[in-house]
């Protein structure tokens, strides 16, 4: 924490400890993750690709 303004007393600036340090702790206890539905190797994978169809020749020409 940096004070930018003002000369506060030693007394303020632990009131403002106890506030922020309260309110952190408050914060941090409701806090609720959301849980993924798919991992995150499922979110990387790629679908199947479709067989390759094997009567189509390689090649440009049939011929």
């Amino acid at each position: 924490m940096e004070i930018v303004r003002g000369n506060p007393t030693e007394e303020e600036l632990a009131a403002l400890i106890a506030v922020v340090a309260e309110a952190y702790s408050h914060e941090s206890a409701e806090a609720v993750a959301d849980v993924p539905s798919v991992s995150a190797w499922q979110r990387t994978q790629r679908g199947i690709r479709s067989p390759l169809r094997r009567d189509i020749p390689w090649g440009r020409f049939s011929g």
